[in-house]
């Protein structure tokens, strides 16, 4: 049986090492009162969850809502077929409209893992929602049905955030806006927020929890899909927001 403490942390914050130094992917089986390492049930069920969110995560909406208009948003802009594209082709709500179906499909990600985890552990649910989460920004990013070729998985990392890690999400979406509205430039408060999402974590936890190194992997993901962005900045030519004259 697992001791009070370990119940308490437990209680507390799903992924900590337990007092008996027993690292997070042994599960508690409450139906036998053990603790095992990670079963075949578990495996499928990460497994699962993980193709629910890729399916999830690779509904093209702003390659939908395009269409709706009449437009293939992949043959304008910068071809990419995220909210920022949208908002310059298309308009400011439609683009708003897709950053939040976006969001939404990654925190339903999250959500909907997590509930399949049902009646067993914190840490289960926990690594079904990271699981789960990791694999909707892939599925936006990587989309089979468009050749792999997606989004930058800002807005749905956003989402995923709001499911796994709200008081992060929340210091990203103050230092997206910040940037933004200093620079005037999407890149660069997206790559800021980026890289803010995994030092909020650790600032927070202290220590290496899976939470951690999946806010290090969304940030680097993040990152990587913004190099086309970051040589523009460089060679000077990134298109920004213009304030509204007066």
């Amino acid at each position: 049986m697992a001791s009070k403490d370990f119940q308490k942390n437990e209680k507390k914050w799903p992924f900590r090492r337990n007092p008996g130094g027993k690292p997070w992917f042994f599960l508690r089986d409450r139906t036998a009162g053990t603790e095992n390492p990670g079963s075949f049930f578990m495996l499928s069920t990460i497994l699962i969850s993980s193709l629910l969110g890729y399916l999830l995560g690779s509904i093209p909406f702003g390659l939908l809502v395009g269409r709706l208009k009449g437009v293939d948003i992949r043959q304008h802009g910068s071809g990419n077929i995220g909210a920022t594209n949208v908002v310059r082709v298309i308009g400011k709500k439609w683009g708003i409209l897709v950053f939040a179906l976006d969001a939404l499909k990654g925190l339903l990600g999250v959500i909907i893992a997590m509930e399949v985890a049902g009646g067993r552990t914190a840490s289960s649910a926990g690594l079904l929602g990271i699981a789960a989460g990791l694999a909707c920004v892939l599925g936006h990013n990587f989309p089979v049905w468009l050749k792999f070729k997606g989004g930058k998985g800002v807005a749905t990392t956003a989402g995923v955030l709001v499911g796994l890690l709200p008081w992060a999400a929340l210091v990203a979406f103050v230092t997206w806006g910040v940037v933004f509205y200093s620079t005037r430039y999407v890149s660069v408060a997206s790559m800021v927020a980026a890289v803010v999402i995994p030092a909020t974590v650790w600032g927070m936890e202290r220590q290496a929890t899976p939470l951690f190194w999946f806010s290090v992997v969304v940030a680097v993901l993040g990152l990587l899909r913004h190099r086309s962005n970051f040589k523009r900045l460089l060679a000077g030519t990134e298109p920004r927001f213009e304030k509204k004259k007066k």
